[in-house]
């Protein structure tokens, strides 16, 4: 059985290896990224767990390309019709199975120790997958009451956060993570791009936060973005 870890009341976090999906119930239930290919069989798990069968699955949002949250992206919609969004940017590159622009390493040593070790050096194709709607900034998807998309390149240049209004809760995706306390992610597209996102989602009002890599921050947290960015 996957863990499938409750943040708030409809929400469970779904760790995958070192990645992070999100499973959100609140009347339909929808999957916010899917991890590393071959994720399916955890993912359904963690489903099952939370009392509902995949085939309860209407909604499919992948924060952007990379990887390990597109890999299973094309295996989670075969094995439940369920819609899928993306950023236009990242949808065409997944339409053709593509899931990696170049990436360089994020300041700090231990970034880049772990950039060297865990960041693919050659492309690393996934199953082509259709996008049924794609979403830009500013998108307000009426999911859970609404999801506001907020477009943060830098990581990844179609990547997109996520903001839920009526929990006052931000899924960050990479553009920064929470694996040994607030931080940058491992590597960046343009870093520079990346730091102005942040400073984009310090801007917001939300008390949690949610990330593709590390634990929620549970309170205060865009205190801890403003103090940090």
């Amino acid at each position: 059985m996957a863990n499938a870890q409750q943040v708030v009341e409809g929400l469970w976090m779904v760790p995958l290896g070192p990645v992070n999906a999100y499973l959100l119930d609140q009347g339909e239930l929808t999957l916010i990224d899917t991890g590393m290919p071959k994720s399916e069989g955890k993912i359904v798990a963690a489903i099952d767990a939370i009392g509902k069968k995949a085939t309860d699955l209407r909604h499919i949002i992948v924060t952007h390309c990379h990887p390990d949250h597109a890999g299973s992206l094309a295996a989670m919609k075969t094995l439940t019709g369920a819609q899928v969004y993306m950023h236009p940017i990242d949808a065409a590159m997944v339409r053709k199975g593509e899931s990696a622009r170049p990436l360089t390493p994020a300041p700090g040593l231990l970034r880049h120790v772990l950039f060297r070790l865990f960041i693919p050096k050659g492309p690393a194709p996934i199953e082509p997958c259709a996008i049924d709607r794609e979403i830009n900034d500013g998108t307000e998807l009426p999911i859970a009451g609404g999801l506001k998309a907020i477009h943060i390149p830098g990581q990844c240049a179609g990547q997109l956060a996520f903001l839920w209004p009526r929990r006052k809760l931000l899924f960050a995706a990479d553009a920064c993570s929470n694996m040994t306390g607030l931080g940058l992610s491992r590597g960046y597209e343009s870093l520079q791009d990346g730091l102005d996102s942040l400073r984009k989602l310090a801007a917001l009002d939300f008390d949690i936060a949610c990330f593709g890599h590390g634990k929620p921050i549970m309170s205060g947290a865009s205190d801890k973005f403003r103090a940090k960015w």
